[in-house]
């Protein structure tokens, strides 16, 4: 027990500092664009950027209203995230009790995978409705992780900056794992952080054993999982991130988009 409490807390440990740095990245990069005056001192940048960061473990930006929040020393923003779908979310009814088979085509290869409506109907009803539609064509497989505990692909952003469509926004969270631990092969929903209803179009590839500590909100969806050609996705990882000043997070060295993702 004790061994499995310091590689937890050594997990939740790496997992702040690559998410500080990579915010902290982002955050440099939009006050440039909007000529923002957010200072972030050297010595307060760690604190409020790991407050931040542990509500927005796997968001594509971190939102100003949770800026302004840490910033003001608060663990969450005052206003509670609302608990509703956007109007265009599928029913989970169209998924649940069903399994969904078929191929995720990066530019690198082909992933089989399978989706599992009866423990995560509302989510494989959201990527079937995504893939009939052919959303995924074309869009950037932007963020990769390597270290030892924290190994994971990305994907489905518009663009390699990893944002995301605001306005599409759905829950709840289902088929979190209960002792934070993704296998190898499994494939889950990106959301922001602290927020059950913050699921949107994305979605991340575990290709080595990964542990991710739940926000408040809990864990992460896990939709389904890889059936074949895990080997696409570790030999991305192996190519290693662009150079950045994070050596274990970041954008892969090539970039990485989808052909397709077609779902039966």
């Amino acid at each position: 027990m004790a061994t499995r409490s310091r590689d937890d807390r050594e997990a939740k440990r790496r997992i702040r500092q690559m998410e500080a740095k990579r915010a902290l990245r982002q955050e440099q990069g939009k006050r440039r664009k909007r000529d923002n005056t957010i200072a972030v001192g050297a010595g307060a940048a760690a604190v409020v950027l790991a407050v931040v960061l542990q509500l927005t473990v796997f968001s594509s930006n971190p939102t100003e209203a949770e800026f302004a929040a840490a910033e003001a020393g608060l663990s969450s923003p005052s206003a509670s995230p609302s608990a509703s779908n956007s109007s265009d979310i599928p029913s989970p009814d169209t998924a649940a009790g069903k399994t969904f088979t078929g191929e995720l085509a990066l530019n690198s290869g082909v992933v089989g995978v399978e989706l599992d409506g009866t423990a995560a109907p509302q989510a494989a009803a959201v990527f079937k409705s995504l893939s009939d539609s052919s959303y995924y064509n074309g869009k950037f497989c932007h963020r990769l992780t390597t270290s030892e505990t924290f190994g994971l692909l990305q994907c489905g952003a518009p663009s390699e900056d990893g944002a995301d469509d605001p306005n599409y926004r759905w829950g709840p969270l289902e088929n979190t794992p209960a002792d934070n631990k993704y296998p190898a092969g499994t494939i889950a929903v990106a959301r922001s952080g602290n927020n059950a209803y913050g699921n949107g179009h994305q979605f991340f590839i575990v290709y080595k054993d990964t542990t991710i500590p739940a926000d408040t909100a809990g864990g992460y969806t896990v939709v389904g999982k890889v059936t074949s050609g895990l080997d696409v996705v570790t030999n991305i990882a192996a190519a290693g991130l662009k150079t950045g000043e994070s050596t274990s997070d970041g954008a892969p060295v090539a970039p990485v988009t989808i052909d397709s993702f077609s779902l039966k």
